[in-house]
C-alpha cells in the first residue's frame, strides 16, 4: 500500500504560534502600556503606602496624646470642694456651671466655677479639677483619649492614601483619554477624505 497519500507523508507539520504577549499585541497603543504600567505601579504604591502611612500617622498622634497625657497629669490633680450656691434649672447635658470653694494644700482657700449636676444643693461636696496656680481647670487627658486619637488619626490617613490613589487614577486616565481623542481626531482628518470619496466616484 502506498504512503503517497498517507498524512504521515505530508512533510512535517508547521510549528506552533504561540500566542502573542500582551505588549506585542498591534492593538495596543503606547497610553495603554503607559496607563497599564501606571495602574501596576499605583497599586503597588497602595499596597505599600496604606500601612505605613496608617501606621505611621496613628503612632505619631498617639504618641503626641501621651506626652499631653503625661504633662496634664503631672499638672492637674482632683480637689474635693463645696458648692457655694444651689444648682438650680436644667440643663441640655444635665449640668451647670457652678461656684465652689475648697482649701488647697497650702491652707488658702480658693474659688471657682465647675459643672455641676442640676439639682445638688448649696453645701454639697463635689469632686474638681485644679492646675498648679490653683484654678480650676478640665480633667487630664486620658490614656483612652490618646489611643482613640491615634486611631481616628491613623484611619484618616488610610482614607487619604485610598482617595489619592482614585483621584491619581482617575487624572491619568482623563489625561489620557483627552490625548486618545487628539489622536483620533487627528486621524480621521487624514482618513475622512479618502473614505468619504470612495462614495463621490
Amino acid at each position: 500500500m502506498s504512503t503517497r497519500n498517507s498524512p504521515h507523508a505530508s512533510g512535517p507539520l508547521p510549528p506552533r504560534q504561540e500566542h502573542a504577549s500582551k505588549g506585542a499585541n498591534p492593538l495596543r497603543r503606547t497610553s495603554d502600556r503607559f496607563e497599564s504600567w501606571f495602574r501596576g505601579l499605583l497599586t503597588l504604591v497602595l499596597l505599600l503606602g496604606l500601612p505605613m502611612a496608617a501606621l505611621s500617622a496613628g503612632l505619631t498622634a498617639y504618641e503626641s496624646s501621651m506626652r499631653t497625657v503625661h504633662a496634664q497629669s503631672a499638672d492637674r490633680h482632683e480637689v474635693t470642694a463645696r458648692l457655694t450656691m444651689n444648682v438650680k434649672g436644667v440643663a441640655t447635658d444635665g449640668k451647670r456651671q457652678a461656684q465652689v470653694r475648697w482649701t488647697d494644700d497650702n491652707g488658702t482657700v480658693r474659688t471657682g466655677t465647675t459643672l455641676v449636676k442640676s439639682g445638688t444643693p448649696k453645701g454639697a461636696t463635689v469632686r474638681a479639677w485644679a492646675d498648679r496656680d490653683g484654678g480650676i481647670t478640665s480633667p487630664p487627658m486620658s490614656e483612652l483619649n490618646a489611643t482613640t486619637t491615634g486611631w481616628f488619626v491613623g484611619g484618616m490617613a488610610a482614607i487619604g492614601v485610598v482617595a489619592g490613589f482614585y483621584a491619581a487614577r482617575a487624572g491619568m486616565r482623563h489625561v489620557l483619554d483627552r490625548r486618545r481623542y487628539a489622536q483620533w481626531d487627528a486621524e480621521w482628518d487624514l482618513v475622512e477624505p479618502l473614505w468619504s470619496a470612495r462614495f463621490r466616484r
